[in-house]
């Protein structure tokens, strides 16, 4: 059974070394100790978790069948009807080809944040509900 380090399973999961070391103190996430005594965590844990609680990865938006991946904003580039939006998601790069009209819509800008919704070929991307 694969096992993960904290660093390893907060990257899976989709939030902070800190988040991992909470939910494994308040029981959320169960560990086991290294024989050097680290944290780790069983990869069908890592599974349930992210099974039971997808609110705590969805940053405020509403979760469907597709993969989202939250992030920065690096680049968007309109021209004419089409529009090109670059998101860094951690070490990974989403890009999006859409309408202008429809960047122009969410107004997207270098810096905002974003989530990319990816199904199959295509990239969607939306913002976080305000609140």
């Amino acid at each position: 059974m694969s096992q993960f380090r904290t660093s390893k399973a907060a990257e899976l999961l989709g939030v902070s070394v800190d988040t991992v070391r909470r939910w494994t103190d308040d029981g959320t996430l169960a560990t086991t100790r290294s024989p050097g005594g680290h944290r780790t965590i069983a990869g069908a844990e890592l599974a349930r978790v992210l099974a039971e609680q997808p609110a705590a990865m969805t940053d405020g938006i509403v979760r469907s069948a597709r993969n989202r991946f939250t992030g920065l904003v690096t680049r968007v580039e309109r021209d004419g009807l089409s529009a090109i939006v670059e998101i860094q998601v951690g070490p990974h790069r989403v890009v999006s080809l859409m309408t202008r009209d429809g960047a122009d819509e969410l107004d997207l800008e270098v810096g905002d944040l974003a989530t990319a919704s990816v199904k199959a070929t295509n990239v969607v991307v939306e913002i976080p509900a305000e609140g």
